[in-house]
């Protein structure tokens, strides 16, 4: 198992098995337009750090971006082998 599904399972036990203080657990709590919104946030975050050209910045942002992504993955009940079929079915 990668570090990004090992990230995903915490997400969907976070999803089925609340637990107070949890970031994603608020997330889930607050909806899709609050899932959505972090993600509209975090890639408007991305482009800057972009444009800037800071590497780290970059790095950061972008782990935040697919982390977000990955909640809302898992909010829409879609798998991460769904993705990865995705990806496949685009290589052919």
């Amino acid at each position: 198992m990668n570090i990004v599904e090992e990230v995903f399972n915490v997400i969907e036990d976070r999803k089925v098995n609340p637990k107070e203080n949890s970031y994603v657990s608020s997330l889930f709590s607050k909806g899709e337009n609050k899932i959505l919104e972090k993600i509209g946030e975090e890639a408007t975050e991305l482009i800057l750090a972009s444009k800037d050209n800071k590497k780290s910045e970059i790095i950061h942002e972008a782990t935040d971006l697919i982390f977000h992504v990955l909640v809302l993955l898992s909010y829409k009940n879609i798998k991460l082998d769904e993705i990865y079929e995705e990806f496949k079915r685009r290589r052919r």
